[in-house]
């Protein structure tokens, strides 16, 4: 398959008759940033049942970054790593303090994807993924975030190869992927990654991207 506008649009096409469209509500910069601190390494499940327990526990992020990294771990637990992940909070809490004492990002929104995109590498343990989940999900900017149903997806339809990191494999998706298309087709391929392209045992037989893929043909 070719990484082109135009192979992107039929790879959204083809997914979107298997899975329909899906769509999300724009997610807070902030919350989203932390949720991505969660998921790293992780799974949903746990990254969603720390993330309740965490906002449960402290209510305002100003109370989430004066809590102390025992009790932040506490809560966060479910997630795993549970004190590097409290550390990292904290200090990403820490550097977006303002003047008044409050926690804040909203200063995201006014800055250029590629400002804004620089501005979260900048901050504690953000990587390209999480950065890009940030401005996907919060801001509705053309980010593709590579996770590893992606990541392994890309590989097998060609769209990688074996040695292309996630980061780089993000910048060639966005570039390629028209921009209204981006968000349904990121969350596709997970779901497709998921059901159909597993790590072990693909299910090359039900997978209806089956005429293009380089494993399929040789499973």
């Amino acid at each position: 398959m070719n990484a082109t506008s135009e192979g992107m649009s039929a790879l959204a096409a083809v997914l979107e008759a298997a899975y329909g469209r899906p769509s999300l509500e724009p997610a807070d910069p902030l919350a989203e940033l932390v949720r991505g601190i969660l998921s790293q390494s992780t799974t949903d499940g746990q990254r969603d049942r720390a993330y309740t327990a965490l906002r449960d526990a402290f209510p305002t992020w100003e109370a989430c970054r004066d809590a102390g990294e025992t009790a932040l771990a506490a809560a966060i637990a479910p997630a795993g790593l549970a004190r590097q992940r409290a550390a990292r909070i904290i200090a990403i809490l820490r550097e977006l303090t303002g003047p008044p004492g409050q926690v804040d990002l909203g200063d995201l929104r006014g800055l250029s994807t590629d400002g804004a995109y620089r501005r979260l590498l900048g901050l504690p343990g953000v990587g390209p993924k999480t950065a890009a989940c940030v401005l996907l999900f919060a801001l509705g900017r053309p980010a593709f975030p590579v996770d590893t149903h992606v990541l392994r997806v890309a590989r097998r339809l060609g769209l990688a190869g074996p040695k292309v990191p996630p980061a780089r494999l993000q910048e060639l998706l966005a570039a390629v992927v028209p921009p209204h298309l981006i968000l349904p087709l990121h969350l596709n391929l997970i779901r497709h990654g998921r059901l159909v392209c597993r790590a072990r045992k693909p299910r090359c037989g039900d997978c209806r991207l089956a005429a293009g893929c380089a494993t399929s043909r040789r499973n």
